[in-house]
This record gives structure tokens, C-alpha cells and sequence, in this order.
């Protein structure tokens, strides 16, 4: 997701808007682009409404959705679907499934599965006007488990402004080497890019994201710990990045975790286990749950053998 971190200039004229601003003045997407494409702002560490008025010295955060691909290509993948109807479809994403095609990745990801079924749907399969896949928010690759995306831009729009006011509410569950300092806690900090290696992140003293994560153990082994995590707000990396700080990385992270000498072939033990969300048209929020993998319940039977 596109981002910008900047402080405003002196010389700005008084009653200046932030959209204004951001068309105008830094030019990076047009005005009518700001709403299509997500636009979330923050002015000193508080998210605003895109018309506040911006003063001198305000210290602006924003961030936007990419473009659709133009040409996504069209790719028939079975998916776990755990609900459908005509507006929106939850799945149950594989381990391994890029969400969203990008460098390297331009097939077999989530969004070229997601186009063709919703063209198939429509019944025009063969035609394909220009949809999009739909998505609103994202997983990581190796990351399985609840995930929803819309069958249309007025869906799309209703999922994502609930994710963006954090009334959604998400239960992810992991496997983490070492142990959680509190049987459950919360952990607040800021995130930011790790300046030596571009595809991490870290916790950052002073610069960032504001990144807030629940976690209670549900079960301690002899080194390791199974935990459920409530995610508050959705950077980069959250849940991997705060388990490292605690000092328990997730089994199987290859980023921020090491080979794990019980475990040398394991895989990310992160799963999406539930998301609550409100549908259109329902003021009473529905609730997903993709079961427990198996590669889960594997390490688990693992571990309960050498706890005894």
C-alpha cells in the first residue's frame, strides 16, 4: 500500500483542505481518485476525515490502495469458500496464496481466482468487462485462513470503511517459539521499515505506525506457547513484528523467526481464525471462522507428547 509521511510547509494558505492538498500540492492522486482508491490520513498520529483543514507544521500521514491491475488475467482456482452470496465472498486462503498479484507474482494469487469467479457468476466469462477482484485487506502469502472480498464497488466500499474504522473485529491464532512474557497483554508500539532490510519491519522508538495487538497464551509447552492475538489495527507484518518484540517469534516466520531445531521444516504458524464483520444490509456483524489447519494440529499433538 502506497505511503507518504510529511510535514506541512509554512506558506500554506489558511482554510486549506487535506484532499486539496493532496491533489494539489503533492499531486499523487487526483481528487476524484482520493475516494476510489481508499485515501486514510492522519494528522499527528490522529486519522482525520479526508476535508480537515490542514494548519502549518501538522505532521501528515496518508496512505492509498494500488490500482487494480488492467489486465488481471482470468484464472479458474478452486478456493475454500466459507460463505458467498451476490455482494460478497469469504474464503478460507490456502497457506502459500499471494492475495494480490505484484512482482513476481502476476498468477495463481487469490485476485486472479477471485475475477473468475465472479465472471463466471455473472455469466460473462467470456466477456470480462473490466471487473475487479474485489479485495479489502490483505494476507500475508504464507499466512492462511478468513478472508473476504467483494462482488461489487458499492460492497467494496461498505468492507473497507469497517476495516478502516476498526469495527471489525479479527482472531488470529500462532504458534510462537519461547513463551509470552504475561499469560495475556497487550502490546502498543510504533512500526516502521527496517532501514537495513526493506522487506522487514520494526518496532521504532519515535517514528511509524501506530500498531496495537491483544494476545492471551492458550496453552504453554516446554518452549513454545500457542496464543490467540486480536489484532487492533492492520500495519505490515503486525502480529510477526510484536510476537518477535515479546521475544516469541512465530514458529516457521522465515523473517523475523530462525529454523527451529524441533521443527526445521516448519511454516509460518500464523493463522486468520475468525473475522466479524457487518454485511450489507445487516446492522448485526456476521462471523467467519476457517478451522484450525492441519499443520496445526500436527505441531500441537507435537508438543503435547513432550510436555508430559
Amino acid at each position: 500500500m502506497p505511503s507518504m509521511t510529511l510535514v506541512v510547509p509554512a506558506d500554506i494558505k489558511s482554510g486549506f483542505r487535506l484532499d486539496r492538498f493532496v491533489a494539489e500540492r503533492l499531486a499523487v492522486l487526483t481528487r476524484s481518485q482520493i475516494k476510489a482508491r481508499g485515501l486514510v490520513a492522519r494528522v499527528n498520529g490522529k486519522t482525520v476525515k479526508i476535508s480537515r483543514v490542514l494548519l502549518p507544521n501538522d505532521r501528515l500521514e496518508i496512505e492509498w490502495n494500488e490500482v487494480e491491475p488492467s489486465e488481471l488475467e482470468v484464472q479458474n482456482i478452486p478456493l475454500d469458500i466459507l460463505y458467498e452470496d451476490e455482494s460478497a465472498v469469504v474464503v478460507n486462503k490456502a497457506q502459500g496464496m499471494v492475495v494480490h498479484p505484484g512482482a513476481g507474482n502476476r498468477s495463481g494469487t487469490l485476485a486472479n481466482a477471485l475475477l473468475y469467479r465472479r465472471l463466471e457468476r455473472s455469466g460473462l466469462i467470456d466477456a470480462n468487462p473490466g471487473f475487479r477482484p474485489g479485495i479489502v485487506h490483505r494476507l500475508d502469502k504464507d499466512t492462511s485462513g478468513v478472508i473476504i472480498a467483494a462482488y461489487d464497488d458499492k460492497t467494496l466500499a461498505f468492507l473497507a470503511d469497517q476495516f478502516k474504522a476498526r469495527t471489525t473485529r479479527k482472531t488470529y491464532i500462532a504458534v510462537v517459539t519461547g513463551s509470552p512474557p504475561e499469560d495475556r497483554g497487550l502490546v502498543s508500539t510504533l512500526i516502521a521499515r527496517d532501514r537495513a532490510d526493506r522487506k522487514r519491519f520494526t518496532v521504532s522508538p519515535a517514528l511509524g505506525k501506530s500498531a496495537i495487538t491483544q494476545y492471551r497464551v492458550l496453552k504453554r509447552f516446554k518452549g513454545y506457547a500457542f496464543v490467540v492475538l486480536h489484532p487492533k489495527t492492520g500495519r505490515t507484518h503486525q502480529l510477526r513484528v510484536h510476537l518477535r518484540h515479546l521475544g516469541c517469534p512465530i514458529l516457521g516466520d522465515p523473517i523475523y523467526g530462525g529454523k527451529d531445531p524441533l521443527f526445521p521444516k516448519a511454516t509460518l504458524m500464523l493463522h486468520a481464525y475468525r473475522l466479524a464483520l457487518c454485511l450489507p444490509g445487516s446492522e448485526t456483524p456476521s462471523v467467519f471462522t476457517a478451522p484450525v489447519p492441519e499443520r496445526f494440529r500436527k505441531v500441537l499433538r507435537i508438543l503435547r507428547l513432550k510436555n508430559r
